[in-house]
């Protein structure tokens, strides 16, 4: 069982300790559940009016948070000082080093130290990965594919020829990275293929959910930068190029060609049109469908999308039709009543 002092836990998320520095600690839990030996989280105000109400032997808060009888680590970002210690005490999985008697490993691999190669898992030829790389079970990995140091792959996970995974990288079950974009060319009545000859790189730091469909490049390559982070379920096509630590959540959509900026959040459901531009710290809301390029920190809601202010007004207007319908129906009743009067005189 891991344990660490209430100070080393401060060193590591740079908080200040308030309280006795030499505490135990053996784990993490959360507000409602933690026992004297874990350490918490009460980052908003309903959490910290009621800091009497955990039985938590210490509490990551705010700064500027000082309860005299409890023991307080004070931090600028409690969330993510919390999501740090999280990591300290519940490690990810850690496969067996070593490639297992199922796998089929190509020719020319090449892969630095502490690689675990899962069961049943395909390595095409000319494979490059470095160190503390984990491919779990029933994942394929294509000809050419370029892997960095401190990679993830989770089962069933399909990386397709030529494709490059940078360091510190995540891919969730399911996934697939680099599968031909949709490009049909109308002849007649039929539709004819376009080949897909580009590739797919993810850069470093980056985590991507599961079930994602990453489509390679028709030429060039489909770029997720450095830090990206994608929910499950979804799609990026060809070329599209996403900047750096943009978040994008579950079952978005965004169609060819399109460049997404820095920092940008694409909410749950959103769909982002073809060969279109999504400026940095934009954030796109919940369904919205983008069909046209969006500035720079930008707040964008609705199909098509408007100014997320304007789009709450007009759905104030929305919830109102029913009685605006009904009173412009009396005014024209009436409205013809007076017409009929003023023809009879």
């Amino acid at each position: 069982m891991k344990m660490m002092t209430l100070s080393e836990i401060a060193e590591i998320v740079g908080g200040t300790v308030h309280g006795d520095p030499g505490r135990e600690i053996f784990g993490v839990a959360p507000f409602e559940h933690a026992g004297e030996t874990d350490i918490t989280l009460a980052a908003g105000g309903n959490y910290l009016k009621r800091l009497d109400a955990t039985g938590a032997g210490a509490v990551i808060v705010p700064k500027g948070v000082n309860k005299g009888r409890f023991d307080l680590v004070e931090v600028d970002n409690p969330q993510a000082a919390f999501a740090r210690v999280m990591q300290l005490f519940i490690p990810g999985d850690k496969p067996q080093e070593g490639i297992h008697r199922t796998a089929s490993v190509g020719e020319h691999f090449s892969c630095g130290r502490n690689v675990s190669i899962g069961p049943c898992t395909v390595i095409g030829d000319d494979v490059t990965m470095g160190d503390n790389v984990s491919v779990m079970g029933g994942a394929f990995v294509g000809d050419h594919v370029v892997i960095g140091d401190d990679v993830m792959i989770h089962p069933n996970v399909s990386i397709l020829h030529g494709c490059a995974i940078g360091s510190r990288v995540t891919i969730h079950a399911g996934t697939v990275i680099g599968s031909d974009g949709f490009g049909f060319a109308p002849e007649g009545e039929v539709y004819v293929k376009i080949p897909h000859s580009g590739t797919v790189q993810i850069d470093d730091d980056v985590e991507i959910g599961a079930v994602n469909t990453i489509d390679r490049g028709t030429f060039g390559k489909t770029w997720i930068k450095r830090g990206v982070k994608t929910d499950n379920l979804v799609h990026i096509a060809h070329n599209v190029v996403v900047g750096e630590n943009t978040i994008i959540v579950a079952q978005v959509g965004v169609a060819g060609s399109t460049t997404i900026g820095r920092h940008v959040i694409l909410a749950g459901q959103a769909g982002i049109s073809g060969h279109i531009e999504i400026g940095d710290n934009a954030i796109i809301g919940p369904q919205a469908g983008i069909v046209k390029t969006v500035g720079p920190g930008e707040v964008v809601s609705g199909t098509p999308g408007i100014p997320h202010k304007l789009w709450l007004r007009a759905q104030s207007i929305v919830a109102r039709l029913p009685s605006l319908k009904k009173r412009i129906s009396e005014i024209e009743k009436r409205l013809a009543s007076l017409e009929k009067r003023q023809g009879k005189e």
